[in-house]
């Protein structure tokens, strides 16, 4: 991926920073990940918010109890498979991913901030929305 432009000058690429907020989006699409509270607090930011496919907001306390109960949660059920995976660093310490995924026959767009606050909490998702994709559309 080319280095961002801004007013002045290129901003350096931070590729661990991009890769980093990968693997923990990845990770909260594994069942086992979704299933353990403990795994769901390491990867969620305490500020985190979502806007999901239906137009509903949630927050971390939300998605704490949520998660572990909802479609893609389950070892034996239906899994998001992503694709199209960009990152881009905003910010020291501000990732923006967008992906795409297929959930058991639907598509949807998304677009996820990583925030990194410091070396002792890592990479937590801040924020998250998912669009619907019609079908037949590109």
């Amino acid at each position: 991926m080319p280095p961002a432009e801004r007013r002045d000058g290129p901003v350096p690429e931070e590729p661990d920073d991009v890769k980093e907020a990968v693997e923990g989006e990845l990770a909260l699409m594994d069942p086992a990940v979704r299933a353990s509270r403990a795994d769901a607090v390491r990867l969620l930011d305490p500020e985190f918010v979502e806007v999901g496919s239906s137009g509903r907001r949630y927050t971390y306390e939300h998605m704490l109890a949520w998660l572990p109960e909802h479609a893609g949660s389950a070892a034996d059920g239906p899994r998001h498979e992503p694709s199209a995976i960009t990152g881009v660093v905003l910010a020291p310490g501000l990732v923006h991913l967008t992906y795409e995924t297929d959930f058991d026959g639907g598509r949807a767009r998304r677009s996820s901030l990583w925030r990194k606050l410091g070396e002792e909490t890592g990479w937590r998702l801040y924020y998250h929305q998912s669009t619907p994709v019609p079908p037949g559309t590109d």
